[in-house]
């Protein structure tokens, strides 16, 4: 292998319209825009949402714009119109105006001076919490193996580290490279997610819980606990392009072991903190440092260890406790781990929670507090060291709303900052910190609980509420700002800053997991679990067909006639509607929390989305075959071979066939595009008599404008088109009607409308996955 060489560091760029600056390295390119999760944010509105990108060159950096509305500029030059553009020190960039817009300069950095082994007081930031290893040993001569199997040189016991998980590796002419080969949960180097690149002192790799640094002769190791702090720096969110603020320059510091709960009427802002805080809507100004690593930059890292607790359920409840957090281990563990340990960790989980006496319970069982504590457990499988709950105490009684908070303050107290959103204050005591939110989103009070009545002066917290509900130009916020009470839990206690040359990352993504096959496997057997678990559903899946091949056969009799050849047909489609489209018209709204919280943590979006198509598909298919064949079997049909030249009966019952199935499609479609499960229904309705009325079996449609091309996208249309054209429609019952070409028995006919059904359903699907990215955060449409 020949000696490695690498283009030299890239000069400092100052962004003063936002007064911060940031040191951009070789190995990757740096974004600029509006996005909050640009590396160089510039509110400016003349900005684009990704205006341009600095890249690294052999010999410098370029400046390219990426299709900004307002252009580019380098030392006056526009970059749009010439291609990208030269930069290095001294270079003086404007974005969206040549004159005013706002402005960057780029100058050299000074050269580090050599590593000095620190003394672990003195450990940088972006190891956080780790401030003395927790091993050290000599940096590799060779190759250092790291994993979680046995035989490796550095063994992560881990399960969310896969068993061959990344080498670091010596470079022939000095120095070191970290390669990730073939993790499920990825290697990061200070932050960022790679898959080869050169580690220098004082870079820190990140696997699964563990960091690893290079200092002097040394690899030392710090591993994650759990026992971390949280620094809230200026938190400002605003929506109506800046006209309405959710949260204003919200700052607190949150220590180890603490359990926080954050309280306020109702539109205070509990949810975008919410949103901010775990990454999933981060804010538009300001900063969240979990351990003193910038949470933001180093998300694609750091999400791995937070956890999150919806309001809602995030379980199938239709499956019992043990089988719901089984399925959820194989989806979040790698794919190299052994059923074995997956069971282990389900089982200390339940342990941990008191669940053990209701681990074969189906979940929809259980007490509401005993449904919470599962939702609980599912995310204490990878060992989150922050975990986040949404109202976890909603329509609970007193007595578990109390059991709830105890749980969550013993998983304070076993190592884990907890923050809890709720609107009860029925259990403030056991917290060790309040933070009280005010309409507009400022901080009205942060502190002990036990202190913050006697703050407001008030003796009940509905008093204190009403009073924020009514007192609508008493400035809250500011009475606090002015206390001691701000200085000493705030002001005084925030003693970790944001280092003004910290490495800027990027908010990635989930990336597609490596184990895309693995986890199309899983979820197809955990949906099939899910749907023989609904009695209901599978009650209503057998008869359905059944019943309407039961009346398409009464309705044809013994042969096709004139006057029953064309309401037979139509009872087909309208029972192959049915069936597809019923049995997915719920399937995507009503899992709707169980997927974005999925998404986040690396769930493939078409992977779920195909495990619905395979098993629903296989569903539906079988549906349309009992319905064919109870309604024809025994029929005399007039016709010795079918369009296609197969027999009758099969050409119909592939036909019914791909009508389900493109049914189903629109089921998922309508299930994507609703809000609400309670609207699928007259949906279901409405998209039903559209199959009915534009068909073809009710008026004439060909030749019509308007209607005709309308007709192209109802299903129905085809399928009826391809049914008549089997039994040659228009020699049984003659007319206008049964004159449309698409009813003509001839292969062209038939093998159009079949694959017009084929391009609706693939059509359906495309804009299904669609809809399910524009459903998840930003921060997860990857």
């Amino acid at each position: 292998m020949g000696r490695r060489s690498f283009a030299p560091s890239p000069p400092e760029l100052l962004v003063d319209c936002e007064g911060d600056s940031l040191v951009m390295r070789p190995g990757r390119s740096y974004s600029v825009g509006r996005d909050p999760l640009s590396d160089i944010v510039c509110t400016d509105p003349r900005v684009s949402w990704r205006h341009a990108v600095l890249r690294p060159a052999e010999r410098g950096w370029t400046l390219e714009d990426t299709g900004s509305t307002n252009g580019t500029y380098a030392d006056g030059q526009r970059a749009r119109l010439v291609g990208p553009v030269p930069v290095g020190p001294g270079s003086v960039l404007r974005f969206a105006n040549p004159d005013d817009g706002p402005r960057a300069t780029l100058s050299s950095t000074p050269s580090p001076p050599a590593p000095a082994v620190p003394a672990p007081a003195e450990t940088p930031s972006a190891t956080g919490a780790f401030r003395q290893p927790t091993s050290v040993r000599p940096l590799p001569v060779r190759t250092l193996r790291i994993g979680r199997a046995a035989g490796n040189d550095l063994v992560v016991d881990d399960l969310v580290v896969s068993r061959a998980h990344a080498e670091l590796r010596a470079l022939p002419g000095g120095g070191h490279e970290i390669v990730d080969v073939g993790s499920h949960n990825g290697t990061y180097l200070n932050g960022q997610r790679v898959q080869r690149a050169p580690v220098r002192p004082g870079d820190i790799v990140g696997v699964g819980h563990s960091a690893f640094r290079l200092v002097g002769d040394e690899l030392q190791e710090f591993v994650d606990t759990g026992e971390v702090s949280l620094t809230v720096q200026e938190l400002t969110v605003a929506v109506d392009g800046g006209r309405r603020t959710l949260l204003d320059q919200v700052s607190f510091p949150v220590g180890e072991k603490c359990l926080l709960a954050v309280v306020g009427p109702s539109g205070a802002g509990k949810s975008t903190l919410l949103g901010a805080l775990t990454g999933l809507r981060p804010a538009d100004r300001g900063t969240v440092l979990y351990d003193g690593r910038d949470l933001y930059r180093d998300y694609a890292e750091l999400r791995q260890r937070i956890g999150l607790v919806p309001q809602e359920d995030i379980l199938h409840v239709q499956l019992s406790v043990r089988r719901a957090l089984g399925y959820a281990a194989e989806l979040r563990f790698p794919g190299d781990t052994g059923r074995a340990e997956r069971l282990s960790r389900v089982a200390e989980v339940v342990a941990d929670l008191g669940l053990r006496e209701r681990v074969d319970q189906p979940i929809h069982s259980l007490s509401g507090g005993q449904r919470k504590r599962v939702s609980v457990a599912l995310e204490l499988l990878t060992k989150p060291s922050l975990l986040f709950l949404d109202e976890p105490t909603s329509g609970l009684d007193p007595g578990m709303d109390r059991s709830v908070m105890h749980m969550l303050r013993g998983l304070a107290d076993d190592g884990r900052t907890v923050i809890v959103v709720t609107h009860s204050v029925l259990s403030l005591d056991v917290c060790d910190r309040l933070l009280v939110l005010a309409p507009g989103g400022r901080i009205a009070y942060y502190g002990p609980p036990q202190d913050a009545l006697p703050f407001f002066g008030f003796t009940q917290w509905p008093e204190a509420f009403e009073a924020f509900e009514g007192d609508v130009g008493r400035d809250w916020a500011a009475r606090y700002r002015a206390s001691p009470l701000c200085r000493e839990y705030i002001t005084d206690a925030m003693e970790v800053r944001r280092p003004a040359a910290a490495p800027a990352r990027e908010i990635a993504a989930p990336r597609k997991p490596q184990s895309w096959n693995s986890q199309l496997r899983t979820l197809v057997r955990r949906y099939t679990a899910v749907l023989s678990a609904d009695r209901t559903f599978l009650a209503i899946m057998v008869v359905l067909p059944f019943v309407m091949g039961a009346m398409a056969r009464a309705l044809a009799g013994a042969r096709l006639t004139p006057n029953t050849a064309m309401n037979a047909l139509l009872l087909l489609c309208v029972g192959g509607v049915l069936t597809g489209a019923a049995n997915a018209v719920r399937e995507l709204v009503k899992e709707r929390v169980i997927y974005r919280r999925e998404r986040a943590v690396g769930l493939s979006r078409s992977a779920y989305l195909l495990s619905k198509v395979v098993v629903l598909g296989a569903v539906t298919v079988a549906q349309a075959v009992v319905l064919t064949m109870v309604g024809l079997v025994g029929v005399r049909l007039g016709v010795k071979g079918g369009a296609a030249g197969l027999p009758p009966l099969a050409e119909m019952t592939v036909t019914v066939a791909l009508l389900s199935f493109t049914a189903m499609m629109v089921g998922l479609l309508i299930s994507a595009l609703v809000r609400k499960e309670e609207v699928t229904m007259p949906l279901l309705v409405l998209v039903t008599i559209v199959q009915v009325v534009f068909c073809g079996a009710l008026l004439t449609l060909h030749g019509v404008p308007g209607l005709n091309q309308f007709s192209w996208l109802v299903p129905a249309r085809w399928a009826l088109g391809a049914l008549a054209g089997t039994v040659d429609l228009h020699r049984i019952v003659p007319g206008s009607v049964t004159a449309d070409p698409l009813f003509r028995h001839s292969l062209g006919a038939w093998a159009l409308d079949v694959a017009m059904l084929v391009v609706l359903s693939a059509a359906a699907g495309l804009v299904v996955r669609a809809l399910l990215r524009r459903r998840e955060p930003a921060i997860m449409r990857g």
